[in-house]
């Protein structure tokens, strides 16, 4: 059985604090980046065939391509010194580029 990813408290919270509904935060998977596969994060609206979770209205979706990539992955939101951004922390990626959105299997 495959194990839908999660989605943080935080992830969750930035959502709603930038306004993001009615669109969703989309995140896929898509060929390419310096490790082979690279995450594409967007706000979008969900399609019939994503995956929805979703919690106080706010709303993540992962297409079914994507989904078997992201298995038991969590979806998070990070701010440092540097800049704010939605992380992916993936089980499945046996390694990655050093700016963490790209990565391999």
């Amino acid at each position: 059985m495959t194990m839908p990813p999660k989605v943080s408290d935080r992830a969750y919270a930035r959502l709603a604090e930038i306004g993001a509904a009615p669109k969703a935060l989309r995140v896929a998977v898509r060929g390419g980046g310096c490790s082979g596969f690279e995450y594409e994060i967007t706000l979008d609206d969900p399609a019939d065939d994503d995956l929805i979770l979703e919690k106080d209205g706010q709303r993540v979706v992962v297409d079914e391509v994507s989904l078997p990539f992201l298995e038991n992955a969590t979806i998070d939101f990070s701010e440092e010194i540097i800049g704010a951004r939605f992380t992916i922390d993936n089980p499945n990626a046996t390694s990655s580029c050093g700016c963490g959105t790209s990565f391999s299997i």
